[in-house]
């Protein structure tokens, strides 16, 4: 399979800011170009690497006006991540986002008895029929327990719930984001993945899109971890967002098999 992939950010920073992007393909790509430019000067990264591999731009610029580009082509697949008992401990701890001390109750009364592939299985059609997918619904601030509540999110909405259901029945669970070929409307896409059978699953209870097409960029406790833009020090506003992402198939995605992000 080959997936070609495409972010455009454009940015205006009032007073001087350290920006950092996480756009880029974990692992690499096959091909790739990321350019940045202040006021349309060019502008060099630096580039960092977290201990879930997400690569992470690093730039100070502003005032005015930043852009960033960044394409890439990634032919196959890449293996996964190797894991670590480190990581399995903290993917089942509770997160900002991800309350799964305070969705224990809930979890235990729906999906007693249940583990392995089938308990992947229940989780996400209980979360995708008991939530409206509705665009702009949710605040930047919402966690799982709010979105319960409203019974409506966006994409990292779902993984959130997802996420802290599992970990309350003592699943590794985690979010990643993604770049998504047959995501309609196209954007950045967040997922979850849950640590079973010796491999971390995916799981996408919006199901926009083929879980195996999807391409990781960054991998977390939750969306404070895998954000496509953070800034510090100056105030930030972002003006436009355009995302990309194809593959040269399209298969059908059964949402009961076992499927890891590569």
């Amino acid at each position: 399979m080959q997936r070609s992939v495409s972010a455009e950010l454009t940015l205006t920073v009032v007073d001087r800011a350290r920006l950092a992007f996480m756009v880029a393909v974990a692992g690499g790509a096959t091909r790739e170009r990321l350019h940045l430019t202040v006021n349309e000067a060019p502008v060099e990264a630096a580039e960092l690497t977290d201990a879930g591999g997400s690569r992470i731009h690093v730039v100070e610029a502003g005032p005015g006006t930043v852009s960033l580009s960044y394409a890439a082509t990634v032919d196959g697949h890449h293996p996964s991540p190797a894991r670590s008992d480190v990581e399995l401990l903290e993917y089942l701890r509770p997160s900002r986002y991800c309350e799964s001390d305070r969705l224990g109750p809930t979890a235990a009364a729906e999906f007693a008895g249940l583990e392995g592939a089938p308990l992947l299985d229940a989780v996400s059609s209980w979360v995708g029929t008991r939530l409206a997918y509705v665009p702009g619904s949710s605040q930047p601030t919402d966690g799982a327990v709010r979105t319960l509540l409203a019974r409506q999110g966006v994409c990292r909405d779902y993984a959130h719930l997802v996420v802290a259901l599992l970990r309350a029945l003592d699943v590794p669970a985690r979010l990643a984001a993604v770049y998504a070929p047959g995501l309609d409307p196209m954007d950045f896409h967040a997922v979850a993945e849950a640590y079973i059978e010796d491999a971390w699953q995916v799981v996408d209870a919006t199901t926009l899109a083929p879980r195996s097409t999807l391409l990781r960029i960054s991998t977390g406790r939750d969306a404070a971890d895998t954000a496509f833009l953070s800034s510090y020090g100056g105030l930030v506003s972002l003006e436009s967002v355009e995302v990309t992402a194809v593959a040269d198939e399209l298969p059908d995605d059964d949402v009961t098999t076992l499927v890891e992000l590569r």
